[in-house]
C-alpha cells in the first residue's frame, strides 16, 4: 500500500515541479460608475514560447489588462489578445518574460478513473495543486454571448479540488500534459474544465489571428431523434438531428431545409446531435457550400447550404 501511495506521490510531485512555474495568476481591477475600483482575479496557463497564456473568458471580462505572478514572484502587464465566451476561452499575451511553455496535450484520449492534477490560485493562494480522477466525460456546459448560446461540449468532469480562482488554471494528465482549462465548480466534488481538443485548437488559433474566433450561422433548431428502424440500417446511423425551427430568410432555409427534416450528415460528418453540427460551423464554413443530407418523409433529401458569418449575437446577411 505505501509503495502505491509513493507512486501516487511522484507522479503529483512531477506534474506540480513540471506545471506550477508555467501557471500565473491573474490580477484586474476596473473602476465602477460609483467610483470603486472592483477587482478581480484567476489563473492562466503559458502556452508558447513568445509570451502566450491561456485562460478562461469569464476571468478577462470586459478587462483589456492586468497583472500577471508567477510561482517565482516575477510580475508582468498583460493585456488581453482575445476573448470568446461561447467557449469561455481567452488568450493574453505577457508584455515581459515568461517561463517556458507547458505542453498541451489531447482531452480525447481520457478516460474515466485516470488521474488528472488541477494546478491554479484559488482563493489568492498562489501556486496550488490539487489531484483526483476524471470522474465524468461528455459533459455539456452552456455558455452565453448576449443573445447567442452554445453549448461547450465534451466538457471534463473531475473532483480534484477547485475553488474560485481556480478558473483558468490547468488541469494536466498525469505527465503533464494540460489536457483542460479549469472553468467551474459545479458542487462539492465537481470540478469542470473545458477540453483542449481540435476544437478548442481551432478556436484558440482564431484568438491568436483575430482576437476572437468567427462562427458561421445556418439558423436551425433541432433535437435528436430517432431514425426508422430500416433507415437506421441502411444508413448505419441511429440518431440524426430532427429540425424544430428554421429561422425565417436564414441561410438553411434558403438552401431548402425545412421544419421536420432529420439532418443526417453535413460536411461528411455524421449528426447525432446540435452539438456535432455546432462544431462545423467555425471559420473555415463562412461562405461555403455545405452538403447536408436530410430525412424527409422517409426519403433521403441532399441539399446544399451556405452559412453567413455570426457577428457578435446575430448573423451578417
Amino acid at each position: 500500500m505505501s509503495e502505491a501511495l509513493d507512486a501516487y506521490s511522484q507522479v503529483v510531485t512531477a506534474v506540480a515541479a513540471e506545471l506550477t512555474p508555467r501557471v500565473a495568476a491573474l490580477q484586474m481591477s476596473r473602476q465602477r460608475s460609483d467610483g470603486r475600483r472592483e477587482a478581480s482575479a484567476g489563473s492562466a496557463v503559458v502556452f508558447t514560447g513568445d509570451g502566450f497564456l491561456l485562460t478562461n473568458a469569464h476571468v478577462v471580462g470586459s478587462q483589456r489588462s492586468g497583472t500577471a505572478t508567477f510561482a517565482d514572484g516575477t510580475t508582468t502587464a498583460f493585456h488581453v489578445v482575445g476573448a470568446d465566451p461561447l467557449s469561455d476561452l481567452a488568450v493574453v499575451r505577457a508584455d515581459g518574460a515568461t517561463p517556458s511553455p507547458a505542453k498541451l496535450g489531447d482531452a480525447s484520449h481520457l478516460r474515466v478513473g485516470q488521474l488528472v492534477v488541477a494546478v491554479g490560485n484559488p482563493l489568492g493562494l498562489a501556486g496550488t495543486v490539487t489531484a483526483g480522477v476524471v470522474s465524468a466525460l461528455g459533459r455539456s456546459l452552456p455558455a452565453r454571448s448576449g443573445e447567442a448560446v452554445r453549448i461547450i461540449d465534451d466538457v471534463i468532469q473531475t473532483d480534484a479540488a477547485l475553488n474560485p480562482g481556480n478558473s483558468g488554471g490547468a488541469l494536466a494528465t498525469s505527465t503533464g500534459e494540460v489536457v483542460g482549462i479549469n472553468t467551474a465548480v459545479a458542487g462539492f466534488g465537481v470540478g469542470l474544465a473545458v477540453p483542449v481538443n481540435d476544437t478548442t485548437r481551432r478556436i484558440i488559433g482564431g484568438l491568436l489571428a483575430d482576437g476572437r474566433v468567427r462562427r458561421a450561422y445556418l439558423g436551425v433548431a433541432g433535437t435528436p431523434a430517432p431514425l426508422p428502424p430500416a433507415l437506421a440500417e441502411r444508413t448505419g446511423q441511429p440518431i440524426g438531428l430532427r429540425v424544430v425551427e428554421v429561422v425565417p430568410d436564414a441561410p438553411a432555409e434558403r438552401g431548402g431545409i425545412r421544419q421536420g427534416d432529420i439532418i443526417l450528415t453535413a460536411a461528411g460528418q455524421r449528426i447525432p446531435g446540435a452539438q456535432a453540427l455546432q462544431r462545423l460551423m467555425l471559420a473555415d464554413a463562412i461562405g461555403s457550400a455545405v452538403p447536408i443530407t436530410v430525412v424527409r418523409n422517409g426519403a433521403l433529401v441532399d441539399v446544399i447550404v451556405t452559412p453567413v458569418e455570426l457577428m457578435g449575437d446575430r448573423p451578417r446577411r
